[in-house]
């Protein structure tokens, strides 16, 4: 499919107008919805003690917020084509902050899963409006370092999320980690109200949204690209589910040691971006492949190194964070470039195929537990060799049968 609508409409709706910073203000929103997934992880056990609950039991609100969070991918997809990336952004944004200050206030288990799950719906909104806004309002020849930008943030959110809520529930609680993190949400979307640039206007109807995205999935080099990301975060949450559940001796029994080298990892979450002029002259059906073998190949030697301590497993949880970084952002230009106007509905697409490969990682963990760390590190190397090669056959599929 030809790129040239996409260049006409960005030069037609950029505009100068006085709206700074879209992509930042975009990119620190990103951290803190996404971070809304990752924050509970360290609350589950004060939050079972408030419920009066199992904490395997209460770890179901991370599991109803993921699947809820996939499944709302395809519905603000076709929205974002309907009525408008920064509409759909705003709206869901203020619906995320009521959601999450509501989940303050739940009395139990059952209502506290209950509203996990709309929460999560609600979350849902912004991923596939904020790729569409990128892919529609910033000048293409920084709309690679945009979307990398964007990326990481997703990527960050798994570490800054933990942190955050970790610090702040030893002085406010729980309920006030969400009670923070929703005025934070709803000062964000207000923010971006600002911000971003007024939606044109759209005369796409819903159910045309519905039909695209049935479309895209005609396409066989599409059905490539999101077979390949659904391997990427299965394999980078697999990784690191797997030093929480079957790390080495060292590592087992110290949270401290296992977010000490998650934020290790931030650096190249941030490295990435910086290098957005760089990766520009390589197109992303290229970056892709590369990114994910080279994922693959790192992720095997994290499993390799484990054991050697905290310094090799550091540089190599490093370079394997790296490779995530780079493919995510070339996926999403990939699917984009293949996917034409239906860029919302495109991108909806590839953060369901995402987040579900995410939802799964940690399966990947637990199954192989048993058969230790490396295995598990292994497991995920193959998932990632294997989204390679499925990134490879995209890049090599015949056009005339694409």
């Amino acid at each position: 499919m030809s790129t040239t609508q996409h260049t006409t409409g960005v030069n037609r709706e950029q505009g100068p107008g006085p709206r700074p910073f879209p992509v930042t203000a975009l990119s620190l929103t990103g951290v803190l919805v996404v971070g809304q997934l990752y924050a509970v992880l360290p609350l589950l056990a004060p939050m079972a003690q408030s419920w009066g609950e199992e904490q395997a039991t209460v770890a179901w609100t991370v599991t109803a917020f993921a699947v809820a969070y996939a499944t709302g991918f395809l519905v603000s997809g076709p929205a974002a084509d309907r009525f408008g990336p920064r509409r759909v952004i705003v709206v869901g944004g203020l619906a995320t902050a009521l959601l999450t200050g509501a989940v303050a206030l739940a009395p139990d288990t059952a209502v506290g899963l209950a509203l996990r799950a709309l929460q999560g719906f609600a979350a849902a909104s912004f991923a596939p409006a904020a790729f569409s806004y990128v892919a529609t309002r910033v000048a293409p020849e920084r709309r690679v370092t945009a979307i990398t930008w964007l990326t990481s943030s997703f990527l960050a959110a798994a570490v800054i999320g933990q942190l955050a809520a970790q610090s702040l529930e030893q002085s406010i609680g729980w309920q006030g980690v969400f009670a923070a993190s929703a005025l934070s949400l709803a000062v964000a979307a207000l923010a971006l109200r600002l911000v971003l640039a007024p939606d044109p206007s759209s005369k796409a109807a819903v159910d045309g949204a519905l039909a695209g995205m049935f479309g895209l999935l005609r396409d066989r080099r599409l059905l490539l690209l999101y077979g390949a990301t659904a391997t990427l975060l299965f394999g980078f949450v697999g990784v690191y589910g797997g030093l929480e559940v079957s790390g080495p001796d060292w590592l087992a029994g110290d949270p401290q040691a296992m977010l000490a080298l998650r934020a290790g990892a931030l650096p190249a979450m941030l490295a990435v971006p910086l290098l957005g002029s760089r990766l520009a002259r390589y197109a992303p059906g290229t970056r892709v492949p590369v990114a994910l073998f080279g994922a693959a190949v790192t992720a095997a030697a994290t499993g390799l190194v484990a054991d050697l301590g905290p310094l090799a497993l550091g540089v190599s949880l490093l370079a394997f964070t790296g490779c995530v970084a780079v493919a995510a952002p070339a996926l999403v230009q990939a699917i984009g470039v293949r996917a034409g106007a239906a860029r919302g509905s495109a991108t909806a697409l590839y953060t369901f195929a995402l987040f579900i490969g995410a939802g799964l990682g940690p399966q990947l963990a637990t199954v192989l537990s048993a058969l230790g760390f490396t295995a598990v590190a292994l497991g995920a190397a193959t998932a990632l060799a294997g989204g390679g090669a499925l990134a490879l056959a995209a890049l090599l599929l015949p056009r005339r049968g694409a």
